[in-house]
């Protein structure tokens, strides 16, 4: 199987325009049910989670110090703590998504979400001086 990044490029895309679109859908549909904020934010939530998922498709982990160690146990770190991120993040999305469908209060998720994307977007900017 062939693994060359010129033949995967196309598939890197999938998971986030499928976000994207997703938050469009949503949007639309709570408008639609007259929860307009409800449908602007879990729309945005989704749009932004795209947009970095879009951002991150050829990303390698980058150590920003030896807090995780050196060579293979310091990498084993660094990936189990990207995907604990991942994980809670992709679980926060879907919480504000839910809720907004259900009709129910969203309550601090979105101001969750913006911390997590706030974080994200500081890190990215510390992460580029290195």
């Amino acid at each position: 199987m062939w693994l060359a990044p010129e033949r995967r490029g196309r598939h890197g895309w999938l998971v986030p325009v499928f976000a994207i679109l997703a938050g469009v859908g949503v949007a639309a549909f709570l408008a639609y049910r007259d929860q307009m904020t409800a449908g602007l934010i879990a729309g945005g939530v989704l749009l932004a989670y795209g947009v970095q998922l879009a951002y991150r498709r050829d990303e390698r982990g980058l150590a920003l110090s030896e807090s995780f160690g050196r060579g293979r146990r310091g990498g084993a770190h660094l990936r189990a703590a990207a995907m604990t991120g991942d994980v809670l993040v992709a679980g926060l999305v879907a919480a504000v998504v839910v809720q907004a469908l259900r009709g129910a209060e969203l309550g601090p998720l979105p101001y969750l979400a913006a911390v997590a994307g706030g974080t994200y977007l500081v890190s990215v900017v510390v992460a580029r001086d290195f």
